[in-house]
């Protein structure tokens, strides 16, 4: 089954939902990862993508995803800011410039930036264009296209809005807004001619099915990056004393997620810092070519260094274009 649907992608095809099942629960697991990484190459090559974020707005958000530290619905004890200064996010954006890294972004909590914000992060944004060689990204809500115009016009060429699960499994995950609400903003980050990132978390109490279902529903709309974030239950969450998944089941879902989406960027991002390095080995030789590097929103990421060491041991290309 693994050789047939493999050369199916190689030559262009696609696989069903049923097929990716299949393969994500019966494939034999070396096999799978290696297959992947056959697709990974011809589709994608050696360049490993890497982007690293600010947290540009922590806190007092008021959806209530059920995993999210950021929303005033939970007790989590996170810091709560407006904004962040300037100063110290040109700090942050030149030190991950010279580590190499390729994209940066400001990510805000919260359902929508403001106008009056987004003018402020625009101003942010062309001093990061005059004073870096970083390719910027945002992620700021479910902005509107006047926003996304706003932002495009001041040098971010890259929209992130998360699925973040299934359509079918968000709604026992979050009441505030809807996947309809998402899949609006990202077409209007594409109508003003931006490219998307979205993706989602594993982990958080759906099937196999669902999570691959989210990855169809991505490849339906066409995204060209798609992060994927390892739930780390956050104490104070509804989601706090959530089982974590295997390793292994990682591994599956990342390779199955490369026969699905061949030519995307699939961009290791939350909890990779739980993982043991031969995880994460595995994961980067199975279809993985994207990675967030440096802390995450809430949470201490990995060492910049030892990352892009690991990458390159993994055969990667980390010279960014």
């Amino acid at each position: 089954m693994i050789n047939e649907l493999k050369q199916r992608v190689l030559c262009g095809g696609k696989i069903s939902l049923d097929e990716a099942v299949a393969l994500a629960e019966t494939a034999d697991l070396d096999a799978l990862c290696e297959a992947a990484d056959e697709i990974r190459k011809k589709f994608c090559g050696d360049k490993i993508d890497t982007c690293s974020i600010i947290n540009a707005r922590s806190g007092l958000c008021g959806e209530d995803c059920k995993w999210c530290s950021q929303s005033k619905h939970f007790a989590t004890g996170v810091v709560q800011y407006e904004i962040v200064d300037t100063q110290r996010m040109l700090d942050l954006a030149k030190a991950y410039d010279q580590y190499g890294v390729k994209r940066f972004s400001l990510v805000t909590s919260g359902r929508r930036v403001s106008l009056k914000d987004a003018d402020k992060f625009c101003d942010d944004y062309r001093q990061l264009q005059e004073t870096t060689g970083l390719r910027l990204c945002a992620s700021m809500g479910l902005v509107d296209k006047e926003t996304l115009q706003k932002l495009k016009d001041a040098g971010v060429e890259r929209y992130h809005c998360n699925m973040e699960t299934s359509a079918a499994y968000f709604k026992t995950l979050c009441t505030t807004h809807t996947p309809d609400d998402k899949r609006r903003t990202i077409e209007a980050a594409k109508e003003v001619g931006m490219t998307v990132c979205s993706g989602g978390i594993i982990g958080m109490g759906e099937t196999m099915r669902q999570r691959l279902e989210m990855a169809f529903e991505l490849r339906e709309m066409g995204v060209n990056s798609v992060p994927i974030n390892v739930l780390n239950p956050i104490p104070g969450t509804p989601l706090e004393h959530t089982p974590l998944i295997s390793d292994e089941e990682i591994v599956r879902t990342v390779a199955v997620y490369r026969f699905i989406l061949p030519d995307k960027v699939l961009r290791f991002a939350g909890g990779r810092a739980r993982l043991p390095r031969t995880t994460v080995e595995r994961i980067l030789r199975g279809g993985m070519n994207g990675a967030m590097i440096g802390d995450l929103l809430t949470t201490t990421g990995n060492d910049e260094a030892d990352d892009f060491r690991l990458f390159r041991e993994c055969g990667f290309d980390v010279e960014r274009n």
